[in-house]
Order: C-alpha cells, then sequence, then structure tokens
C-alpha cells in the first residue's frame, strides 16, 4: 500500500487519489472478497488526512460497489461478479454506470473499439473502463486497436451550471468543477498511457478536445453500431469547496437513465439505425469543426 497519499496525486482531490489506491489494491487481490479493508483511523494515519477525506474516499467506492459495510463493522470488499449474490445485483440495476458498464464490456470483446463520448466529466466513462483494462492487463482481452475521442466543455466559458444559488457570479462552483473534470480526465488519459507503455495494443489513440457549450445531456457512441443518451438533471445541492460549504444549482448524471440505439445494417432506415448514423453525424460535426484541443488545467 502506498505511504502518504498528501501532495503526490497532482491536481486530483486527495479522497479520489484515496479510492483509486484502494480500488487498485482490491482489484489487484490484495483484498479479498469479504476480507475487511483498514479501518478509517487507520488509512487517515496511512495516507496523512483526515477522517472526513477517508470517509469521502470509502463513499466513493462504496458507490461503485467495490466495498460495503455492516453497522459496527469496517467495510468489506464486495464480490462484484455478475451474479454473486445482493452486491452484484445492486450493481446490475443502480442507474447509469451498469449499464454503460455492461455496453462498455461488450465493445471491448471486438477486435476494434471505438468510443465517442460526449459529456460533462469523464468520471463514469472511467469507471467503465476499470473492468476491460484490467482485462488487457491480465491477457484476458487482445483488442487489436482501441480509439477514444472525447468532448468536454471548454474549461474557459462560464456555463450555465454549476452556480452558486446566492451569487450567481461566485466563481468557485465552476473552478470546482474544472478541478474534478481535469482530475477524472488525467486518471483516464493516464489510463491509456500505461497500455501505450506495455504496448499491449498494437494501436491506440485517446484524444480529448473542448467544446464552448454547457452538457445538458451526455452521448456515448460505442463501436459505430451502439449510441447511449442520457440526460443531466439540475438539483439544488450543497457542496464542499476548499473547506468551504456552497449551495449551487448542479448537474447529476451518475445515476441517469441511459437510452440506446442499436444499428441494424439489415434495417438502415430503421428508427434505430437512423438515430445511430445522425448521432455520429453530429458528434463528427462538433468534433470537425468547432471542438478546440483541450489543455487539462493544473
Amino acid at each position: 500500500m502506498s505511504q502518504g497519499s498528501s501532495g503526490t496525486n497532482g491536481t486530483k482531490p486527495p479522497y479520489l487519489h484515496i479510492a483509486d489506491v484502494l480500488r487498485t489494491e482490491i482489484l489487484d487481490g490484495r483484498y479479498e472478497v469479504g476480507q475487511q479493508i483498514p479501518t478509517q483511523d487507520a488509512l487517515a494515519e496511512l495516507h496523512g488526512v483526515s477522517r472526513p477525506t477517508i470517509q469521502r474516499a470509502l463513499h466513493k467506492l462504496r458507490d461503485d460497489g467495490y466495498i460495503g459495510s455492516r453497522r459496527g463493522r469496517a467495510a468489506e470488499v464486495l464480490d462484484r461478479r455478475p451474479g454473486a449474490g445482493e452486491s452484484a445485483s445492486i450493481i446490475e440495476t443502480d442507474g447509469e454506470e451498469p449499464n454503460l458498464r455492461a455496453h462498455i464490456a461488450a465493445a471491448f470483446e471486438c477486435p476494434h473499439v471505438s468510443i465517442d463520448v460526449f459529456s460533462l466529466t469523464t468520471q463514469t466513462l472511467y469507471e467503465a473502463l476499470t473492468g476491460p483494462v484490467s482485462r488487457i492487463k491480465e491477457g484476458t482481452l487482445s483488442p487489436e486497436s482501441i480509439r477514444v475521442r472525447l468532448l468536454l466543455p471548454s474549461p474557459d466559458v462560464r456555463l450555465a451550471v454549476p452556480i452558486a444559488v446566492a451569487d450567481p457570479t461566485d466563481a468557485r462552483p465552476l473552478r470546482r468543477l474544472r478541478g474534478l473534470a481535469s482530475a477524472h480526465a488525467t486518471a483516464l488519459r493516464s489510463t491509456f498511457v500505461d497500455l501505450a507503455e506495455r504496448r499491449v495494443v498494437p494501436e491506440l489513440s485517446v484524444i480529448l478536445r473542448s467544446v464552448r457549450i454547457t452538457p445538458v445531456e451526455k452521448l456515448y457512441v460505442i463501436n459505430n453500431t451502439t449510441v447511449l443518451r442520457g440526460y443531466y438533471k439540475v438539483l439544488n445541492r450543497r457542496v464542499s469547496y476548499h473547506d468551504e460549504d456552497i449551495e449551487i444549482y448542479d448537474v447529476k448524471g451518475t445515476d441517469a437513465v441511459l437510452f440506446p440505439f442499436q444499428y441494424d445494417e439489415r434495417e438502415p432506415g430503421s428508427r434505430d439505425s437512423r438515430y445511430v448514423q445522425e448521432s455520429r453525424s453530429w458528434f463528427d460535426s462538433l468534433w470537425s469543426t468547432i471542438a478546440e484541443e483541450l489543455t487539462l488545467i493544473e
């Protein structure tokens, strides 16, 4: 286990870095299914952070289905295999991530993988890629090529959301979003850099661009044959930024329902086939015209 997380994770919030460390240790088998991970106090001392930071990291892992806990007991590693009991049932039905995860997993069974994404951040995609990337490293998956194109909102534009409820001119909510978006995108890009360095995928391309648009929905085009579309819902909530609580209007996308559309080569004129074609054309139109090179903020 890594010693001392403070100051080692660049722009990524400490709780996300610690969650990544624990997730990696679980996937690598350091903690087996049913085994308890260290207590919050032990993790706080190990990583040199406060207990609230550790609690946020563990909450992230619970949301992602890696750990569970019972009253009065330390968190335990869950079995995330399909059909593996209650925890797997939650994973299979809990909103957007499992839906996307299943489609991404199926896409990686093909020799040539392509993923085009238009979204607010890359958080959900990063989580969905964890399984296939682990299998590639293990040697149980061997795609011949992977191409990923990511369209994110420009960090130079004042977006419609998030904004502070009390003062729409308050810049903190947008700075917070930019930091989170950059951290997630950096983690995703690092995942593919690792694959490139391992030379396990003959052709690998990951490109990030930005558009001066506030996303109100998210779109995934997978292997040019499947489109998943979901809506961001605007809500009022309190967030923490630099140890200050802010009430903001924000969007929630991690539990969005993704509506699938499938291209059928036997019926290219069908509703679903035309929707996939139009979605691909729409994405390409942004990508080839107003999209700009995205530089991740520090």
